[in-house]
């Protein structure tokens, strides 16, 4: 099928990852469904100058009366949408089981009967949990130590026993992804430290011997479009890292001293956050030739360039920028109707 034949399904198309993958999907030539709530904001509307190819339906994928109409006509699936991040997830746990894990089966099951044959699922690499390993492959045991991520893995195995020769199945998982987009998060390690060294002149760096993952977000969304062109049969109930750079959270934030043009104090502290790991993405290049070109000083000097051009007005304090802070807003408004 050409791919201007295929309608593209992004839940969560609205979010961080999405608001740069939709316009590079609709760029390939893909029509483009968006299911989100939209409670960080509305997708750009220059993408509704396109023929046509870009749609948006603004709901909860957990309501049968809005998935429904999401799923018409829909050839692949690219699944997105979840409470992200653990703090965020904590103030609620109940709502984020009800979206990061109690309705993905009757997503993917409904998916299934409306005819959808690619699903392709955004896990984490944080399934992983602590690792001392160097190489982090995906033949290696998962340990959660969340919710969050014991949900990611749990969606994974939900997905794996659903697949047919007619629905294809893959589950990627991303390093902690960095760099600017329209619908931008803050509260990611690269992003976090690059924001608090271009606005405040200081840097804090809690722990710093922890290894993290990274993954520049163009790098993110080439991998989500490599996954979508290539056969069946290369992708079919694959599970595949996607990462670029392993550094240390002190190795990050003293790069984004260095490429920060003013003078940053950083301060060292304590903490009680052990997760460390590095992956290793072989996997993905071996079977689809994909690597990551981009990089963590990239991230840095690609946000630094979207600071300098007013991109980010209120990046200290905009609860649209911060998952945990803008949850906090929404919660209280899903309480009242409910």
């Amino acid at each position: 099928m050409s791919v201007s034949h295929r309608t593209v399904l992004v839940t969560g198309g609205a979010g961080y990852v999405g608001s740069r993958l939709v316009p590079e999907l609709l760029a390939a030539g893909y029509r483009v469904r968006v299911l989100d709530t939209c409670w960080y904001g509305v997708p750009d509307a220059d993408q509704s100058d396109r023929s046509g190819a870009f749609s948006l339906i603004r709901g909860d994928m957990r309501d049968e009366e809005v998935l429904t109409p999401a799923l018409d006509g829909v050839t692949d699936i690219i699944h997105l949408a979840c409470i992200s991040n653990d703090p965020s997830y904590d103030l609620d746990p109940e709502l984020g089981k009800s979206i990061n894990r109690d309705s993905f089966l009757p997503l993917v099951r409904r998916a299934k009967d409306a005819g959808v044959s690619r699903f392709i699922y955004a896990s984490s690499s944080s399934v992983y949990g602590v690792k001392e390993e160097e190489r982090v492959t995906e033949e290696l045991a998962l340990k959660p130590l969340t919710d969050y991520s014991r949900f990611k893995a749990e969606c994974e195995d939900i997905l794996f026993a659903e697949r047919t020769p007619s629905f294809v199945t893959t589950t990627l998982r991303p390093a902690t992804v960095c760099g600017p987009a329209p619908r931008q998060r803050m509260d990611l390690t690269v992003n976090l430290l690059t924001n608090h060294a271009y606005n405040t002149g200081t840097i804090r760096v809690f722990g710093g011997n922890q290894y993290r993952p990274n993954l520049h977000i163009q790098d993110m969304c080439r991998a989500y479009l490599e996954v979508l062109k290539q056969d069946a049969e290369k992708i079919e109930g694959q599970v595949f890292n996607v990462g670029a750079d392993n550094l240390t959270v002190l190795e990050i934030a003293e790069r984004v001293k260095h490429l920060v043009n003013k003078e940053v104090d950083m301060v060292v502290e304590p903490s009680t956050d052990n997760r460390s790991y590095r992956i290793s993405s072989e996997r993905i290049f071996e079977h689809l030739g994909f690597r990551p070109i981009h990089t963590v000083d990239d991230a840095i000097r690609d946000l630094l360039d979207w600071f300098e051009r007013g991109n980010f007005p209120g990046a200290m304090s905009d609860s649209r920028y911060f998952n945990i802070a803008r949850m906090q807003e929404i919660i209280p408004e899903l309480s009242k109707d409910a």
